[in-house]
């Protein structure tokens, strides 16, 4: 989540207006995350959150989204619900961007990642993945290995200025993981940024997922070598292995692992830190002016990066049975 777009206080009382969830008593912005300008809005009958989709999100998409958080809605998993309005609308306009009202959810997202997030992480992963099993509708992954190598391109005359030298790695990095991407895995709906902020606890179990603006179909390891990324490493850059383990435990506790998903695993944590790697790279070097947004360090994903690249089993993430 983050800021990019101004909203004048006439223009989006006229909008909440719409969905007869009483009057805006207050409203602020979130300055959290990278892509979509997001506003957490109190009424006089609780609290919902307003999303503009920025350049970033193909308006094309939308109904995916939408139609993607109200089936797993159904099946029980906790996540935002989107509203309607009061003539059947979910996607609308304000200023000159596409938008939608989604439900609250209650809960904090962890600062300070313990081995039991990560552990309720994994279960709340897996079912995730199994409440999507049967959603009928289907998103291409704009950003794996397809859009990694755009990325490499608009980054390529800049990316020294960050890491001598960095410009070159990833262009070698890119071509070994499109020779070697595994095909052919159990697919389905994978949420593909399930970062900390993006998953709310009280107290230490989850209470819900949010941002699905990133979710495509696509293969369900891809998922785990995200979350593997996104919350098994310390602020140093080393792994924690604990973390890891029972991540991986509750995970398959819920829906095992094949063994060609396990064998794929370390490839596929070297894809997601490449691709994280290149998405905050190209924030890093095109900041819009003016945005409520604090860009990501690039490099922390290049430390990541280095590790998978020493990997070669699945059995260095703690996963038990691996060869």
């Amino acid at each position: 989540m983050a800021v990019y777009t101004d909203i004048p206080d006439e223009e989006l009382r006229a909008f909440v207006a719409e969905y007869g969830i009483g009057e805006v008593t207050s409203y602020m912005g979130i300055a959290e995350g990278v892509e979509n300008s997001n506003f957490l809005i109190y009424t006089t009958e609780g609290r919902y959150i307003l999303t503009l989709y920025e350049k970033r999100v193909n308006p094309d998409d939308l109904p995916f989204f939408i139609g993607l958080m109200d089936h797993l809605a159904a099946q029980g998993l906790s996540c935002p619900i989107p509203l309607t309005t009061q003539d059947g609308q979910r996607l609308r306009t304000l200023r000159d961007r596409p938008a939608a009202m989604v439900s609250f959810l209650p809960g904090v997202w962890p600062r300070r990642i313990a081995p039991v997030h990560t552990a309720e992480l994994g279960e709340a992963l897996a079912k995730l993945h199994l409440a999507g099993a049967d959603f009928p509708m289907q998103r291409v992954n704009a950003l794996s290995v397809d859009g990694w190598e755009k990325l490499v391109a608009a980054t390529a005359a800049r990316a020294d200025s960050v890491r001598p030298g960095l410009s070159a790695a990833l262009a070698e990095e890119f071509a070994f993981l499109k020779a070697h991407w595994p095909q052919d895995l159990p697919r389905g709906v994978i949420h593909a940024d399930l970062f900390p902020d993006n998953v709310f606890f009280i107290g230490d179990k989850v209470s819900g997922l949010i941002d699905f603006y990133f979710a495509c179909t696509d293969a369900l390891v891809y998922d785990v070598s995200i979350c593997l990324n996104a919350w098994c490493f310390e602020a140093d850059g080393s792994f924690n292995m604990t973390k890891a383990m029972g991540f991986l435990r509750r995970y398959q506790a819920v829906r095992p692992l094949s063994a060609a998903e396990i064998a794929a695993l370390p490839i596929f944590c070297r894809g997601s830190a490449l691709r994280f790697l290149l998405t905050r790279l190209y924030d890093w070097l095109n900041v819009p002016p003016g945005a409520l947004v604090k860009p990501k360090d690039p490099m922390e994903y290049w430390t990541k990066l280095r590790f998978h690249r020493l990997v070669t089993d699945a059995a260095a993430y703690g996963l038990e049975g691996a060869v």
